[in-house]
């Protein structure tokens, strides 16, 4: 098997610009789309350039994703930490997901590859999986700060409340396709949602 070559300044930074152009790739063309022949034409480059920085073509979807997240979590995560804990932060997470959403317009690779996935059976669907299923827990985990710190109602199902988050993040991100509305659609709802959930809210409805 062929390897990556060991990284130097300037290989690092080839490889920073070549997973960029890859993420671009995946989201117009798909994951599936991205092979090292595509990546040598977006990027200038000779094939035997770009092989000499992935091992496999799998090998550089898994690092393509991995370098999306790394950039996910210094533009989305890092920032929403800083935030006090309980319910500044988690509206600090679910806001910076959505302006993360709204700054790719070609579509969010993440969000992409669940659907792309989805009927693929293997190691590449396992990982998009463990990706995503890390990211829950952190929204899950946020909620239920926001609940032991007396922001949310007691009682809140830190699990229902982030499923909820994420249908209305994956809603935003294909509605915004087609309605230029959706952005502003997805805010309301979101105020709507935590406005629900606040602690001063009055008693719940039991869902029907």
């Amino acid at each position: 098997m062929n390897l990556p070559a060991p990284a130097t300044a300037k290989g690092a930074h080839t490889r920073d610009m070549l997973l960029s152009r890859a993420c671009e790739l995946a989201a117009r063309v798909g994951l599936e789309g991205v092979s090292i022949g595509e990546l040598a034409n977006a990027a200038g480059m000779s094939k035997s350039g770009v092989f000499a920085h992935f091992g496999s073509r799998e090998d550089l979807v898994r690092q393509t994703l991995e370098w999306a997240a790394a950039g996910f979590t210094d533009q989305v995560l890092v920032p929403a930490l800083r935030r006090p804990r309980g319910l500044p932060r988690l509206q600090a997470v679910i806001e910076g997901w959505m302006d993360w959403i709204l700054a790719h317009p070609d579509g969010c690779v993440f969000l992409g590859a669940i659907s792309e996935y989805d009927g693929r059976p293997g190691p590449m669907r396992e990982f998009v999986t463990e990706l995503m299923e890390r990211w829950r827990g952190v929204v899950e985990t946020a909620v239920r700060k926001a609940v032991e710190e007396g922001h949310l109602r007691p009682g809140t199902d830190p699990k229902l409340l982030a499923f909820e988050l994420h249908g209305l993040m994956y809603g935003l991100h294909h509605v915004r396709l087609h309605d230029p509305q959706a952005p502003e659609l997805a805010r309301r709802a979101l105020h709507d949602l935590f406005d629900r959930y606040r602690a001063d809210a009055g008693p719940a409805t039991p869902p029907r």
